[in-house]
């Protein structure tokens, strides 16, 4: 009845209706029934206007059937065409009909392309003059797929051209709250694909892009020039041909002019990308060589800047030769060949520190470009027929006295020493020579630091020279007794000892330098003054950064292990011994600072072992620490036994050394078997509960949490921490060491919340109540904050840790609540902890949960600031500022607490607190305008005085809140 009703829209109801049943089950219909409603909607593409929209759904729907006849996606296309003018349509109406024409060019590609170029045009009409992004999404696509597979666009290529290029460059600003999505970027990369997807194009592509780079308009510059780098990719010399001296000129002047870096960058990417495509054209025999000739005039115009005085333009030019002298290895020749001398003679010829640098910076430029084509033969490599001038000028900037000519010496010594073949055995002894100096007797460290780091470069290119020469050189420096200040003497042994360390990045090299590094560590630790500590400390950390180096390799990480853990372990177990202990009070090896500097070298030297060798040393050292075996230890002849588990004020040296245990067993992959482990673990919770000192007590509970944490779950487990639970709740109620067994309670907690155990929420539920003890509360509290870190030494993923993801926001989502509830319940004495332990917890949340949160958490966080703890308020601050920058609609409901609470803190006794309170009132500048303005007079007087501040630091934070302000 509808369909065949007089009135229009009554017609368009009974369509709609059809075309809506048709969308839902088009996959169901038959060959016949699909051929007899093509025609019926065929025919009724010619009725009123108003039925147009339905008829078009149903087309939509038909086009998506599998059983189409042959000659219907055409008939259908043609009608739509011939009937209906669609820029007169509704935007969803467009994209319905561009939704058909995607349809059928995915399955009836051969019948369309039966079409010819009537298909192409009858497309451009339908496109011409859209102007809904939605669409034009769609309609590029349509373009790139008309070219990309091959239809006839016949006479129609200027026309197709123009119908996409009037978008270009794109102006699309997409309006806020836009449910679609569509971004500018979308949009240019879209027609980017369909402008730079043809050769075709080029005639009146090229023209387009050199009239928008001439304009005043960044966007437009910057889109012309990512395009034409596009369409370097598939143009040739034909079709460059014409264009290049305007390109060129275009470029020239953007890179000589232009104040913004963005718009230079994409210069020489283009440029280099003209090049690359000139370089790729096979030559005719009789067509002109246009590379020739386009480098030419680039030479011709850059080259003579390098040569001028005042050495205005001499970046802009070095930076386009550069370019296209990274385009191929024929560019890089052409150009060098000119430069390279050129470069050399002006670095003779001005005698200023920072001309030469200027200069070595260029040829640096050139000579990383060498690096990229890799090794090339003597004949052509125009680098190579200047290797001794070139090697004078560097090794000449290495003894100029200016810090910055000698760091850029030293980046060009690198470059150069990685060009196989290009150093001759003698310079490369100077090469050594020069590092050694630069690396030890250097005033000024910048350049000391860069030396080492060139050699830890070059050394495992030429780990003979370096094994031959350096190394003997600084162990001689190491080991020498000159007459000299002790300070200076401390400064050079220092450097040996880092340039020892920076240069084992060869395990041949590396074989060679630990042995001395322990040579010196066993005679530092002789002695009893302050200074042998620091000395033991240094040869340390040159260890670790040695077992850092060598992590990667099998080779060179066990032959490490094997030799400096035993080592190690034997000194240190020497130090321990009663009689030792008595002769010398201040045994540098047991100090505190020692012992942590040792713990970072054996965890670095055991966590990349293979499960093998972990193994076969596990057996060794688990059985020196619970058995006092000390068989594999170097210097095995021990005045009496090693027991750090035993009892007895004379092994209080000895059990300090489980900090050396920790650091091994904690570091082991989780799949080597500890032998005797239970006995081990009863051993470390014992001690970690009884002893009096803290260092001790401490590392015991983290060697305990470490291997509770990777140890497999089941009943050995669970019997393991009830022991540990049944030990600790009596130490906790009261007695002397209620701080041990708060530390043992706060590492298991973590050691399980990291892999969530089911018992770290009972653990979790005992610290919150121990919140509200007024003698352990305050260091509770900051026991959330060990909770929620990274810890440096074990329990962290770099340890084989069991670390789950996301565990911080589970322990947010699990324990904020009752910390929040705490807080209401406590008394006025105890308020704080619950406040400082909330702060700890947000504040290594991460930020996006942390804004999700924030409404029901920001009242409390506010009342945090008027705490009178200072970690409170630091906490908190350092909470508050991020939320300023990525909340600011929800926290300028608060605008008028936060202006007073940071003010009042910018006069706070606590320095790192008034600097927190000055950043975050600067924070506060990024609310809404609106919302500042009242307040803008009040704040700016306030600020004033801390402009007096008698700290540097915080002047500087109200300087840059003030004038923000």
């Amino acid at each position: 009845f509808c369909l065949e009703n007089t009135d229009p829209r009554m017609r368009g109801r009974g369509i709609q209706l059809l075309s809506q049943v048709l969308l839902q089950c088009y996959s169901l219909l038959q060959e016949k029934e699909v051929l007899h409603l093509v025609l019926f909607y065929e025919s009724r593409l010619q009725d009123n206007h108003l039925v147009i929209p339905s008829v078009l759904q149903g087309l939509r729907a038909l086009s998506m059937c599998e059983v189409l006849s042959p000659g219907l996606a055409v008939s259908v296309l043609k009608a739509i065409f011939q009937e209906v003018h669609v820029q007169s349509l509704l935007q969803l109406d467009r994209h319905t009909v561009y939704s058909i024409i995607t349809n059928f060019m995915s399955t009836r590609e051969e019948e369309l392309k039966g079409l010819g170029a009537n298909f192409t045009f009858g497309f451009i009409q339908v496109m011409d003059g859209e102007k809904d992004p939605r669409n034009l999404l769609v309609a590029f696509q349509i373009v790139h797929d008309l070219i990309a597979k091959d239809y006839a666009l016949g006479p129609f290529v200027e026309e197709l051209f123009e119908v996409t290029s009037c978008y270009f460059p794109v102006d699309f600003t997409p309006p806020p709250n836009d449910p679609h999505g569509i971004q500018r970027e979308d949009l240019i990369l879209s027609l980017r694909a369909v402008l730079a997807s043809t050769t075709q194009f080029a005639e009146f592509l090229l023209p387009l892009l050199i009239e928008k780079l001439d304009s005043e308009l960044q966007s437009a510059k910057l889109d012309s020039l990512q395009t034409l780098t596009a369409c370097c990719a598939i143009y040739g010399q034909k079709e460059l041909q014409e264009f290049l001296p305007s390109l060129w000129t275009s470029l020239r002047r953007e890179v000589f002019q232009t104040a913004s870096e963005k718009i230079e960058t994409e210069c020489l990417t283009a440029l280099r990308a003209l090049s690359a495509c000139l370089s790729r054209s096979v030559l005719s025999s009789d067509s002109e060589d246009l590379l020739d000739s386009f480098l030419s005039s680039i030479l011709q115009d850059c080259r003579h800047h390098l040569c001028e005085p005042d050495m205005k333009l001499v970046w802009p030019s070095a930076k386009l030769l550069q370019a296209a002298a990274g385009a191929s290895l024929r560019t890089y020749q052409r150009i060098s060949h000119s430069v390279l001398p050129l470069l050399l003679e002006q670095y003779t010829k001005h005698t200023q520190s920072s001309q030469r640098r200027t200069i070595l910076e260029m040829l640096l430029g050139f000579l990383e470009l060498q690096q990229k084509w890799g090794h090339v033969e003597e004949d052509e490599s125009p680098l190579l027929s200047h290797q001794a001038p070139v090697c004078s000028v560097v090794f000449s900037a290495l003894l100029d006295p200016s810090v910055q000519l000698q760091l850029v010496g030293i980046k060009a010594l690198t470059v150069l020493g990685s060009l196989q073949g290009f150093l001759s055995s003698s310079n490369l002894e100077l090469v050594v020579d020069h590092l050694i100096r630069l690396a030890l007797h250097e005033e000024d460290s910048q350049s000391s630091e860069a030396a080492m780091e060139a050699a830890g470069s070059l050394a495992p290119t030429y780990p003979k020279v370096f094994s031959g020469h350096m190394v003997p050189r600084l162990e001689e420096e190491l080991q020498s007794e000159r007459e000299e200040s002790h300070h200076k003497r401390h400064s050079l042994q220092q450097r040996c000892l880092q340039a020892l360390a920076a240069v084992s990045t060869h395990t041949s090299i590396m074989k060679d330098t630990v042995p001395i590094l322990l040579q010196h560590l066993q005679k530092a630790q002789k002695g009893t003054e302050a200074k042998n500590t620091q000395d033991v400390i240094s040869v340390c950390q040159s260890l670790h950064r040695v077992a850092l180096q060598c992590q990667q390799d099998a080779e060179g990480c066990w032959y490490f292990h094997q030799t400096v853990v035993p080592c190690l372990l034997a000194m240190a177990v020497q130090a321990a011994m009663p009689e030792s202990t008595h002769t010398l009070p201040g045994k540098a090896l047991l100090e505190e600072e020692v012992l942590a500097a040792m713990i970072p070298v054996i965890s670095a030297a055991t966590t990349h072992l293979s499960p093998e060798l972990a193994a076969q040393s596990v057996s060794q050292v688990v059985p020196l620490f619970l058995d006092g075996d000390v068989s594999f230890l170097p210097q095995n002849s021990f005045p009496c036994s090693f027991q750090p588990f035993g009892d007895g004020e004379h092994l209080e040296a000895q059990r300090r050394l489980v900090a050396l245990l920790m650091a091994f067993v904690c570091s082991l992959p989780r799949d080597v078997a500890i032998p005797q482990q239970e006995w081990l673990l009863q051993e470390l919770l014992a001690l970690s509960c009884s002893s009096n000192c803290p260092f001790t007590a401490t590392t015991a509970a983290k060697c305990f949490a470490g291997l509770v944490n990777k140890h497999p779950a089941g009943q050995q487990l669970d019997e393991i921490l009830q022991l540990a639970v049944n030990r600790m709740e009596p130490s906790l109620a009261e007695g002397p060491r209620r701080t041990q067994a708060l530390t043992l309670l706060l590492w298991v907690t973590k050691a399980l919340v990291l892999r969530y155990h089911p018992l770290s929420s009972c653990l979790t539920d005992k610290l919150l109540d121990l919140l509200g003890d007024t003698e352990l509360g305050p260091a509770t509290a900051d026991g959330f904050s060990l909770l929620m870190a990274e810890s440096p030494d074990v329990l962290h993923k770099g340890c084989h840790a069991d670390v789950r993801i996301m565990f911080r926001q589970r322990f947010f989502t699990d324990n904020v609540p009752k910390l929040v509830r705490g807080f209401h319940g406590a008394g006025p004495d105890v308020k704080a902890n619950y406040l400082k332990g909330l702060s700890h917890v947000l504040n290594h949340l991460p930020k996006p949960v942390l804004v999700t949160e924030l409404p029901t958490l920001l009242s409390l966080l506010l009342e945090a600031l008027s705490c009178s703890d200072r970690v409170v308020q630091l906490s908190t601050l350092s909470c508050l500022h991020p939320l300023l920058l990525e909340a600011p609609q929800i926290m300028s409901l608060h605008v008028d607490t936060l202006v007073t609470k940071f003010l009042n803190l910018t006069s706070s006794p606590t320095m790192a607190v008034r600097i927190a309170a000055l950043r975050c009132a600067h924070a506060l500048t990024s609310l809404p305008t609106t919302v500042l303005l009242p307040y803008k007079g009040r704040v700016i007087r306030a600020l004033a005085k801390p402009l007096d501040d008698k700290k540097r630091l915080v002047r500087k934070e109200a300087v840059a809140a003030r004038g923000e302000w």
